[in-house]
């Protein structure tokens, strides 16, 4: 047997259980156990729908730390509203002075705390799971310890000076999603030889799930639907939008899942377009393709994404995908071959991509089984995970 060659403590910031999360789960199940032994770390436990974080990965071995955190102290938040309002005139000095104060109240002693388990657990690796802005006290974390580091960066970073400095000093590597996400760091002067691409990738020999039951909907009925986290960047409003100015002929029925601080005024704006009837609000579904499969074409309209699994969940089901055209997005959908690109919030364009599918059922059929030859044949899970083993046990 395989000598265990890291030990690896897994560190994840987010505030959301999304599809950065289920790709980390997806690696963490097929991860060879006999070279690597991991444990997880983040801040909070997430409960999604059923399910809880610590149960997801305790169901694949792998244990969890919780962070400890404290509340914002009085005197952070009243510096960083005198540094607002004495600065409101310089953006760039301002964002320095808050940056520092987090630096004080937050950063260092997460860095401390982060430090100890670093020296008491034994790792010889961290591996760090969102991107440099929001892990920074991992950074400072191996820099006391000694322990290396490896960045996996899974959003279209924005990192200033210090963030940059600190990556190339300490980082042994930066695993990109995506072409756009390795030049966005590029662009911003992390040394290019630290950047590695690994794609996410889908599991192209799952067994398929029959379409989840719509009640209340005619089967003859077109579905559009979109699955993330909703919050702002998803920016499912401009679906409902662009549904809502579709031809009286094309009348679609809509579902949302997901969950997040969106969900209410989603439902408003829904209610405001005369949607309500026509929108399923799915909420968090721990199994999403049910849903996926319902639907006759899949949107997604973010303003920001790295490399988004669930448009590979998409294509692997045969559905054509209608995306802004931003990091990531523009890298796994071909515009006219598996589905369409449109420019981040142009409502407008969306609503004709729409209404060519909804016309069309045969260019979704053919779109959709283009997506899925090209998930098959690109984006495959066993490339995802050799590609990130490599970079792990290199560090």
């Amino acid at each position: 047997m395989a000598k265990i060659t890291r030990r690896i403590l897994l560190l994840d910031t987010g505030n959301e259980w999304g599809g950065g999360t289920n790709s980390m789960i997806e690696l963490l199940k097929r991860i060879d156990r006999t070279r690597f032994a991991v444990t997880a770390c983040f801040y909070r436990n997430y409960g999604q729908g059923d399910s809880t974080l610590r149960e997801a990965l305790a169901a694949i071995d792998i244990p969890l730390v919780i962070l400890p955190t404290r509340h914002q102290p009085w005197w952070a938040k009243l510096a960083k509203e005198l540094a607002r309002g004495l600065l409101f005139w310089h953006k760039p000095w301002r964002a320095a002075a808050v940056f520092k104060i987090e630096l004080a109240w937050r950063i260092r002693p997460r860095a401390c705390v982060l430090a100890e388990l670093l020296r008491t657990g034994g790792y010889d690796l961290l591996y760090m799971n969102n991107q440099p802005a929001s892990n920074l006290e991992g950074y400072l974390a191996v820099e006391m310890t000694g322990v290396r580091v490896v960045q996996h960066c899974r959003i279209e970073p924005r990192i200033n000076t210090v963030e940059r400095d600190i990556i190339n000093r300490i980082a042994r590597a930066v695993i990109c999603v995506s072409h756009g996400v390795r030049d966005a760091l590029i662009q911003q002067d992390v040394r290019r030889e630290l950047c590695h691409v690994v794609h996410n990738g889908i599991d192209t020999r799952q067994p398929l799930p029959e379409p989840q039951p719509l009640p209340g909907v005619a089967p003859d009925t077109p579905v559009i639907g979109t699955i993330g986290s909703l919050i702002k960047r998803k920016s499912v409003a401009h679906l409902l939008r662009a549904v809502a100015h579709l031809p009286q002929d094309l009348r679609p029925h809509v579902v949302i899942v997901g969950e997040g601080p969106e969900a209410a005024a989603l439902r408003q704006l829904a209610s405001e377009l005369g949607l309500a009837s026509r929108v399923t609000f799915a909420g968090f579904q721990k199994q999403p393709l049910p849903w996926l499969a319902a639907m006759d074409v899949f949107v997604l309209a973010s303003s920001s994404e790295g490399l988004p699994r669930v448009i590979l969940e998409a294509m692997l089901l045969e559905k054509p995908v209608i995306a802004s055209r931003i990091v990531g997005s523009s890298e796994v959908v071909v515009h006219g071959e598996t589905g369409y690109l449109y420019d981040y919030g142009d409502i407008g364009a969306l609503e004709e991509h729409l209404a060519d599918l909804l016309r069309y059922p045969a260019k979704r059929q053919a779109f959709g089984a283009a997506g899925r030859r090209r998930a098959s044949a690109d984006f495959s899970i066993e490339a995802y995970v050799a590609g990130v083993t490599k970079i792990l046990e290199a560090a």
